[in-house]
């Protein structure tokens, strides 16, 4: 007899005995194993002759984290029923020797304070009724909001992935699942608690990962035959029409398009996937990357790979050779990810020539679903698994992983940044989009990226500024559009009013970095998202569901992005907006005070649009910089908005190299910023920062900007000083 039938067989004989309770995890009963993994996660598995799984799949990667203590077991009527409590649900299963059902299988819990039941009946259905939207993979083509996925949570209090037959990895690649394994799933229980299934599903799929910084900052990005020259003067532009920028994102245009004579083909033309530079518009790739990169801007590229390396490109013959082919046969093979000889040599070919070129990261622009839709031998989506294999080729010289794709589902966290897709320009897919950002992040798609004014329909000046605007709240500001004389997103392009109205959202994205940054961080710790639904936060008060024009940006920050069209000279609109009990709230613009529990409708006019700060805290950021994401923090700007007396908050700020993966092994500080309000006197304390990393500036100057206690600003300046020191800034109300 195994180890672990013995174990079970022994346990069994003496809960028979006894109604005893005793703590063992995982819990096996017969074919049956129940895994506690966190008070509010458990896992249930069914497998024939007890071959249960241990090998991880693409969404459970973390098998080895389990619950220690706090489990108690108890065996009913004689041990043909058993309890199973953590001190946040308790589970009765019957000891049948059967999968878990409608009929054998009950969990209760806590939820708006009665005991709530999920039965067995549960665990197989497709859809949750009160389910609170999730992701999609992609808007292509999509002109309005259309339904999402179920994300993780629901107002039931609890939520269920089913990983059942889906594949698993040996050796890191993917490998079908024993058939024996009948039933994964993963229950995740967490009542009013909202933040709860977020940190479990780090616990179980792994944390999202620290970004590259300069992901977070400005693109730009256009479908169009960019050459040097039309590069060049773009970039000038940026620089001389005082707008920010950090990625320039090339479509398709920058590899040769009409050389290919085989392949599958997409949009009716052979052209769509390329991997050689199309010199004849860009003559000197290198001189070109290299010198955008001294100037601080990253260049990715874009990619569509579904008809693999072909007889016409430069590294086919190195590629043959590599796969055991003669390349005289000019055999084109066939687009293979399944297989790990092929994408061990197609990265190879594809990817390192342009890494020394200085490309920063892929664009990996997957749409042939039709043609591939499951890795071939598999169960597995195509997507999902070349996000992985795509973002995990990019960690390389100790630099941090980079992807830009549209969504995997399920366990793509850790492969970020994701991409909206092509959705067209109007003001329902802008006020869909708003939403969308949202709630994928229950999904785990937490950093959401838009073609910011549509990807088809022309340009609505208008529209393009609202867009931008919420891009201003999103994990990147990005534009994009499809081929067009009327597509070209260039923001100073517009007229004075619109221009103006452009430049200020971008350099709101660009002092606000600092914050951004941290809050990219706050989300790799405890796996919420950046943009969240409001109810996320605050889960108990009814007026938080149903809010999806409104979501908090991070901690302090809460915005409501104008999403239809205003009206007069200055386009004036607004939007309606919930604030918070608990917390009073002021304009970013105006500081004007809204006090927690009102709804408001607020108008704005193009200039300005519905951002709020709580107030008690200090929100870091910085002065404008043209590059915001690879700036050095010489100043940090520390903005404060009245608290309550008594008050005591903090804020982390947030450092590192924005690169590298220094950070895994601790290379990284964090500064405290402490906001004290006592009676009429207020205190912001600067708190000695804590670690380092490489390249970190020794010292800083801070400027205070005190906000909403008078009717005008006022400011402190604090010249440069190391950061290793405590700075107490005092002033009254």
């Amino acid at each position: 007899m195994c180890c672990c039938k013995l174990v079970s067989a022994i346990l069994g004989a003496l809960l028979c005995a006894t109604n005893i309770v005793f703590a063992q995890n995982p819990i096996v009963l017969g074919n049956k194993r129940i895994t506690v993994i966190t008070p509010t996660l458990l896992r249930l598995e069914y497998a024939q002759n007890q071959k249960f799984l241990d090998l991880p799949t693409l969404f459970a990667r973390e098998r080895g984290n389990i619950l220690k203590n706090g489990i108690g077991v108890t065996a009913l009527d004689g041990g043909k029923q058993y309890e199973i409590k953590t001190d946040c649900f308790r589970l009765l299963v019957d000891n049948d020797n059967l999968p878990f059902g409608q009929i054998n299988t009950w969990i209760f819990f806590k939820h708006n304070g009665k005991e709530k039941k999920i039965t067995g009946r549960n665990l197989h259905s497709k859809t949750q009724n009160f389910n609170l939207g999730g992701s999609i993979s992609t808007l292509d083509g999509v002109s309005k909001e259309i339904p999402t996925n179920d994300g993780i949570l629901s107002s039931d209090g609890w939520y269920y992935i089913v990983d059942t037959g889906t594949d698993v990895l040996k050796d890191d690649w993917l490998a079908t699942r024993d058939r024996d394994h009948v039933q994964d799933q993963y229950c995740f229980v967490y009542g009013d608690d909202f933040h709860a299934p977020f940190r479990d599903l780090g616990v179980i799929s792994g944390k999202v990962p620290m970004t590259r910084k300069y992901q977070h900052g400005i693109w730009y990005s256009r479908w169009y035959p960019y050459d040097s020259d039309y590069i060049n003067e773009l970039i000038n532009g940026y620089n001389e029409q005082d707008f920010p920028v950090d990625v320039l994102s090339v479509d398709m245009d920058w590899h040769t398009l009409e050389e290919a004579t085989v392949g599958i083909g997409h949009n009716f033309t052979k052209g769509w996937t390329g991997f050689t530079w199309n010199r004849k518009l860009i003559l000197d790739p290198k001189a070109l990357i290299k010198g955008l990169l001294r100037d601080s801007i990253y260049t990715t590229l874009n990619e569509h790979p579904h008809d693999g390396i072909r007889p016409h490109e430069e590294c086919y013959e190195a590629f043959m050779r590599a796969m055991g082919k003669d390349p005289a046969t000019e055999e084109s093979l066939l687009f293979d990810c399944g297989d790990r000889k092929y994408m061990e040599n197609y990265l190879k070919y594809t990817r390192e020539e342009n890494r020394d070129l200085g490309v920063a990261f892929w664009w990996v622009d997957w749409q042939q679903d039709y043609l591939y839709p499951m890795v071939l031998g598999t169960m597995t989506p195509t997507l999902k698994w070349i996000n992985k294999l795509f973002y995990e080729d990019t960690e390389k010289d100790n630099l941090r992983g980079a992807g830009y794709s549209r969504w995997g589902g399920w366990g793509d966290h850790r492969h970020p940044i994701n991409f909206s897709g092509d959705a067209r320009g109007n003001w329902d897919v802008l006020k869909f989009e708003v939403k969308l950002s949202a709630t994928s992040g229950n999904q785990g798609c937490y950093y959401w990226a838009h073609d910011i004014g549509g990807f088809h329909g022309g340009t609505v000046p208008e529209l393009l500024v609202r867009w931008s605007q919420f891009g201003a709240l999103s994990a990147a500001l990005r534009v994009h559009a499809a081929r067009g004389a009327d597509l070209d997103r260039r923001p100073w392009l517009w007229g004075d009013t619109i221009t103006t109205a452009l430049r200020t959202a971008y350099h709101f994205r660009s002092e606000m970095m600092p914050y951004i940054y941290s809050s990219i961080r706050t989300t790799h710790e405890t796996m919420l998202p950046l943009n969240r639904c409001m109810f996320v936060d605050y889960s108990t008060n009814k007026n938080a569901y149903n809010r999806y024009g409104q979501f908090m940006f991070g901690d302090i920050v809460l915005a409501a992005p104008i999403t239809k069209n205003g009206e007069g000279p200055f386009m004036k609109a607004s939007q309606e907006v919930w604030f918070p009990e608990g917390d009073d709230w002021y304009d970013f613009f105006t500081d004007e005070k809204h006090v927690g529990g009102e709804i408001k409708d607020i108008e704005k006019d193009i200039y300005s649009f519905p951002v709020f700060v709580k107030g008690g805290y200090v929100l870091p950021m910085q002065p404008y910089n043209r590059r915001p994401a690879s700036s050095d923090l010489k100043t940090l700007v520390m903005r404060v908005y009245p608290g309550k007396d008594g008050d005591v908050n903090t804020f982390t700020l947030y450092e590192d190299d924005g690169v590298s993966r220094d950070y895994e092994m601790g290379e990284y500080a964090k500064t405290t910023l402490t906001y004290i309000q006592k009676g009429k006197k207020v205190s912001v304390i600067v708190n000695p920062t804590q670690g380092s990393y490489k390249e970190q500036l020794p010292e800083r100057a801070y400027r205070l900007e005190i906000c909403g206690f008078g009717s005008e600003r006022r400011y402190i300046d604090i010249p440069s000083r190391s950061i290793r020191n405590k700075t107490i800034i005092n002033f009254m109300l």
